[in-house]
C-alpha cells in the first residue's frame, strides 16, 4: 500500500505547476461566472479523493476559508498542507520535516483571494458536455498544467460547483482530485489552519 506521504506530495507541484503565465484569450463570460464563484464563497469543506496515474488512491478532507487559508488533511497524523493566508507549508509527520513556499505565487493564491483577477492566469478548456466547465492554468516553462473543473450548478455559489482538477507534469504524469459533499459558507475555525510542528527524527 503506498504511503499518504507520496500522495500529500503530488499535491505540491500542482502547486508550483500551475503559477500564473500568460495565456491565450478566454471565454470572458465563463470567467465572469467563475470569478462570481469564487469571490461569493467565503468558506468550504469537502472530501477528496486523489489518484495517481497507476490508478492508486487516497482520501482526505478539504477545509477552506478566505482570505488565504486551506487545509488538506489526509488523516490523523498523516501528512498535511496547511495555507495560513500568506504560505503554503507541506507537513510530513512521518519522516519529521515541513516545507514551504510564499501563497502569493501559488494558483492557491488566485482562488484564495477576496478578489482573484484571472486575467492571464486561465483559459477557459472547450467542452462537449455543456454542464462541466473546465479552466486550464499553465506554465510553459515546466512543461506542465493544471485543469479545475466545475459542474454549471444554478444552486451553487455563481452557478458553478468544483468537482475536482488533474495536474500533469513534465513527464506527462497525472495526478486526479475529485470532491464529494462540498459545502459552502459553513462555520470552520481558525484553528483548522494551524498545526503541530513535527518533530525530527534521528
Amino acid at each position: 500500500m503506498i504511503s499518504t506521504s507520496k500522495f500529500a506530495r503530488a499535491l505540491v507541484p500542482v502547486v508550483a505547476m500551475a503559477i500564473a503565465a500568460p495565456a491565450p484569450a478566454a471565454d470572458s463570460a465563463d470567467l465572469a461566472r467563475l470569478k462570481a464563484h469564487l469571490t461569493s464563497v467565503q468558506t468550504m469543506s469537502a472530501n477528496f479523493v486523489q489518484t495517481d496515474q497507476r490508478g492508486r488512491s487516497a482520501a482526505g478532507k478539504l477545509q477552506l476559508k478566505r482570505p488565504g487559508r486551506v487545509r488538506f488533511q489526509y488523516g490523523s497524523g498523516d501528512p498535511l498542507l496547511v495555507a495560513n493566508g500568506k504560505t503554503l507549508t507541506f507537513i510530513d509527520y512521518q519522516v519529521g520535516q515541513k516545507s514551504s513556499w510564499p501563497l502569493g505565487r501559488t494558483p492557491l493564491g488566485v482562488l484564495l483571494s477576496n478578489s482573484p483577477d484571472l486575467k492571464g492566469r486561465a483559459q477557459v478548456v472547450p467542452s462537449n458536455d455543456p454542464r462541466i466547465l473546465t479552466v486550464r492554468a499553465r506554465d510553459p516553462a515546466q512543461y506542465g498544467s493544471i485543469v479545475l473543473a466545475f459542474i454549471r450548478s444554478p444552486s451553487a455559489p455563481g452557478g458553478l460547483q468544483l468537482h475536482g482538477w488533474t495536474a500533469i507534469d513534465a513527464q506527462n504524469k497525472r495526478t486526479t482530485v475529485r470532491l464529494s459533499n462540498v459545502r459552502y459558507n459553513v462555520a470552520v475555525p481558525d484553528s483548522a489552519f494551524t498545526y503541530a510542528e513535527p518533530k525530527k527524527r534521528g
